[in-house]
């Protein structure tokens, strides 16, 4: 059985790994890799929380989708604009 913290540094490998046509980047995987990943017929929310947030600290963002899940690194969103005061209304 694999534990969350070798799952994580697994799921941070994949994302320099070249398959899908792309040397490395982004990726999708289904509930059931996850599942098969980790050697559990299901995923609970402590786990999958657990699981997210070993990935964060290998510099990347597990997304639940629902049907699938999404791998990006942390950095995809140091560059996005920022919310001020004036636009919250507050």
């Amino acid at each position: 059985m694999m534990g969350i913290e070798k799952a994580a540094g697994r799921l941070a490998e994949m994302y320099t790994e070249g398959f899908g046509g792309k040397p490395s980047g982004r990726y999708r995987l289904p509930y059931k890799f996850l599942c098969e990943l980790l050697d559990r017929r299901r995923l609970y929310p402590e786990d999958i929380q657990a699981l997210s947030r070993a990935v964060v600290e290998k510099g990347y963002i597990l997304i639940d989708m629902q049907s699938f899940f999404v791998v990006m690194s942390a950095n995809s969103f140091t560059n996005y604009r920022r919310v001020g005061k004036s636009r919250t209304g507050s």
